[in-house]
């Protein structure tokens, strides 16, 4: 049983070499798909001749500054180095789960196992970020499942298991061991989610790096509206940035709420950016 771990651990790992590269994964090779507003602070101007983005509002992003953040020690060192060992040991436990999730995958709608978005990383950098695919080969690309007429015709029965038990977010333990994510953080936007990233913008919440995980994720996650997420994510962004003990307690803090959420699969709504205040929740 041993040395079929360390096997899959090897398998599992040189695939994911393959699949994205630290170089590539940050479009480096690849100055068209570069984010113009990467390091800048931006606002959101709605202007009815542009095409409607992710959020359903037609405008776009102006730049009204340069971000002068600097990572502290926690933020900068600390964070990163627990980052990388448990993203490490999580790859490597993690590896008979992922082969068994890509072959219901394979067998329940063929196609490839992995799904890949551009999306905003720390300072507005766009980076690909990876999941294992939960919906049909025919699906609408870089459209947020809100958005979508009836979504629940595009998930796969497998893919929806994987989605209501955040299942399909595991590849992402390689997106945050080479750097590109966190654990704890605010959830990267798609890149087209120009009014999420632009009232991000006014809590400093894009000053760090987006994780699996984060406040917002506990806290109503896919039911909040894009003000109430992006405070959310404000808040933890001001408790990182304070550094100390307090950024660890929050992120501990972070870490089991989101085992505790995950098991009740809270705030799981497929089409459901603001569902909460709807319900009269919010």
């Amino acid at each position: 049983m041993k040395k079929y771990f360390i096997a899959a651990a090897i398998i599992l790992s040189a695939a994911f070499a393959l699949l994205s590269k630290k170089k590539d994964s940050v479009y480096a090779n690849e100055p068209e798909q570069k984010n113009p507003m990467e390091n800048k602070r931006v606002s959101f101007v709605e202007d009815e001749n542009d095409k409607e983005n992710a959020d359903g509002v037609m405008g776009h992003l102006e730049a009204v500054g340069d971000v002068d953040y600097q990572a502290g020690l926690y933020d900068g060192f600390i964070k990163r180095l627990i980052d990388i060992v448990i993203s490490f040991m999580g790859l490597v436990i993690l590896s008979p789960v992922y082969l068994i999730i890509a072959i219901a995958i394979k067998i329940d709608d063929p196609g490839p196992v992995f799904f890949t978005q551009k999306r905003v990383g720390k300072n507005k950098q766009y980076f690909k970020l990876h999941k294992f695919r939960s919906m049909k080969m025919a699906t609408p690309h870089d459209v947020p499942t809100h958005m979508l007429e009836n979504p629940e015709q595009y998930i796969t029965k497998v893919g929806g298991f994987a989605r209501r038990h955040s299942l399909d977010e595991l590849p992402q333990v390689w997106d945050i061991f080479i750097g590109n994510m966190s654990i704890i953080g605010p959830r990267p936007a798609l890149w087209n989610q120009d009014v999420l990233t632009s009232e991000r913008d006014k809590w400093g919440a894009n000053d760090i790096k987006p994780g699996l995980t984060g406040w917002a994720q506990i806290n109503g996650r896919d039911e909040l509206e894009i003000p109430v997420k992006a405070k959310l994510d404000g808040e933890y962004a001001a408790k990182l940035k304070k550094g100390g003990f307090g950024a660890f307690a929050f992120d501990v803090k972070c870490f089991f709420g989101t085992i505790f959420s995950v098991l009740r699969s809270d705030g799981v709504v497929e089409g459901g950016t603001g569902e909460m205040k709807k319900r009269g929740k919010g």
